[in-house]
């Protein structure tokens, strides 16, 4: 295993590997798999919990990391002096040149909404 492999689990500050705890059973991917309606094979599904844990794990390790309490939840990790910190551009709102041709692509409408099928309400 090389040094930046996750793989198996997460390395700790000190260089030993924690096992990654699987947050995601096999029981309630399958039942996730079946909400979303996915067709997958046994090989695209093992690999998919895999990666899913694996998503999980990183957010874990995010977590994990000392903030301080006062520390804003945008705040940057990079201060930039006013000297080069870009200015805001002011937001501006501006009507799309084309759209009636939008709206011509839209298979109905109603007044100048698109109608959009309803989400069946029937098991799948």
């Amino acid at each position: 295993m090389g040094r930046w492999d996750y793989s198996m689990g997460a390395i700790l500050a000190d260089g030993i590997l924690a096992p990654m705890a699987e947050k995601i059973t096999p029981e309630t991917f399958q039942h996730l798999v079946q909400l979303a309606a996915l067709e997958l094979d046994e090989a695209e599904a093992e690999y998919l919990l895999g990666e899913l844990n694996k998503q999980l794990q990183a957010i874990e390790e995010l977590a994990a990391i000392p903030l301080e309490a006062d520390t804003p939840a945008t705040s940057h990790g990079v201060p930039y002096a006013d000297a080069i910190r870009p200015p805001l551009r002011a937001d501006q709102a501006a009507l799309d040149p084309n759209v009636e041709a939008i709206k011509g692509q839209a298979p109905e409408m109603d007044d100048d909404y698109i109608v959009v099928p309803d989400i069946p309400k029937e098991d799948l």
